[in-house]
């Protein structure tokens, strides 16, 4: 069966450094903090008083009040990223195929900040003694929302789902897309991730798992992959979406293609709900498998966006799983990790990350990893981890790591795009 290659044509993002993608780019490159004070809720007595919050984003741009008020926030940005990804697509017109075009969408959360304010009103208005919610509890909070509001705002009848595993979703639902149109099951596919958990809830509950940085008289500087003071990621919100493609059915309507989107692995650590395999087993296996898939020779790859996350155990992990697979070439790649800027976006941060290769690959810029003070004994030290500056190079292919809780590995690889 001959499979259809599948290419990148549009991109969307909503990011605590931007919002879009040209702004979030420049912010990435310029090596800008998104990390501040709590503004979505009074923190002062929670032990992490800060996060990557997206600024000043004004809903009215993409539903009038009513339509807003009838979404959650995770669903907001996941509009405002489509609707940038689907026009820079040019995915729009009488004379498209709408049954061949689908929605894959993901949230770790999901509408946490509903859930949340739902059960409040519900206890306030007397618990049991009057069983009260809000006719849109459901409808706003369940995770699949976004992929259906999508498709239904812009009339995509084909293939619509959700993917959930923590923080690997949106890079799923990225393979995902991908399968499904070097298949021919769709000709265009709308794939991503948002996420909006900056809440009492969604602060409170990785605070207490001991999973945040604490340093809240210095955000900016909190996340701090690779670095030997690393003690904790720092929870981030957004979106970012990208158009897939068949590379056939984006030649036929003369779409820009940003990279081809060469294969996608997944695997299993199959060791503990939250923490990573000590020597990176799962994360070394999704590599290869990535590798595999993608028919890409190991050296073939410039730059690895990592999934590290600015935790002492993670990041010793991936890189321990970067040398098994990369053997002496992992001296000549780069490595870093936008999280040091954008937070860790949960559900999104893969889709974000895939979006910060495509760029990569596009402009052969490398987006650095800020916040380094300290080496760390345990880290390879020549590992070019980008510290603090961006650097320009040539990038042929990129590869993107994510690893969620419960064990879950995807990784991705774009690659230049050669006709």
């Amino acid at each position: 069966m001959k499979l259809n290659r599948v290419v990148v044509t549009g991109l969307g993002a909503v990011t605590p450094v931007g919002n879009t993608v040209d702004a979030t780019w420049e912010a990435l490159l310029a090596g800008t903090s998104g990390a501040g004070p709590i503004t979505r809720f009074d923190a002062s007595n929670f032990k992490v008083q800060f996060a990557c919050e997206v600024k000043d984003f004004d809903v009215s741009q993409y539903l009038d009040r009513k339509a807003a008020r009838r979404v959650d926030l995770f669903t907001q940005y996941a509009i405002a990223s489509t609707d940038e990804a689907i026009q820079d697509a040019g995915l729009v017109g009488d004379d498209l195929d709408r049954n061949k075009i689908g929605v894959i969408w993901s949230s770790g959360v999901g509408g946490l900040q509903t859930l949340e304010q739902n059960y409040e009103d519900y206890f306030k208005a007397g618990g049991l003694e009057n069983p009260r919610f809000n006719p849109f509890f459901i409808p706003k909070m369940i995770l699949d929302i976004a992929a259906g509001q999508i498709s239904i705002r812009n009339d995509f009848r084909g293939l619509n789902f959700a993917v959930v595993s923590a923080c690997a979703s949106s890079t799923n639902s990225l393979i995902d897309a991908y399968n499904y149109l070097r298949l021919g099951k769709a000709k265009a596919i709308v794939a991503g991730g948002s996420e909006a958990a900056v809440s009492p809830g969604g602060i409170g509950g990785f605070m207490a798992m001991q999973a945040l940085s604490k340093r809240n008289d210095d955000p900016k500087t909190a996340s701090r992959p690779f670095d030997k003071g690393r003690n904790g990621f720092v929870l981030g919100e957004g979106t970012a979406a990208l158009v897939l493609e068949t590379l056939e059915h984006a030649q036929s309507r003369g779409a820009k293609i940003y990279a081809e989107f060469a294969g996608g692995g997944m695997s299993a650590d199959a060791h503990h709900i939250t923490q990573p395999h000590p020597e990176g087993d799962g994360a070394y296996r999704v590599i290869m498998d990535t590798l595999e898939d993608a028919g890409c020779d190991p050296e073939y790859i410039d730059y690895i966006n990592a999934h590290g996350t600015s935790t002492p155990l993670g990041d010793i992990s991936e890189i321990k799983a970067i040398k098994r697979a990369f053997g002496e070439h992992a001296y000549k790649l780069n490595v870093s990790s936008t999280k040091s800027m954008t937070g860790h976006l949960l559900g999104a941060a893969g889709a974000l990350e895939a979006l910060i290769c495509t760029l990569s690959v596009k402009h052969d810029k490398i987006p650095p990893t800020i916040n380094h003070f300290e080496d760390d004994p345990e880290l390879d030290p020549k590992i070019n981890y980008t510290f603090n500056k961006a650097q320009d190079k040539t990038v042929r292919a990129a590869l993107c790591n994510t690893f969620g809780f419960g064990g879950h590995n995807a990784s991705v690889i774009l690659k230049k795009f050669e006709a």
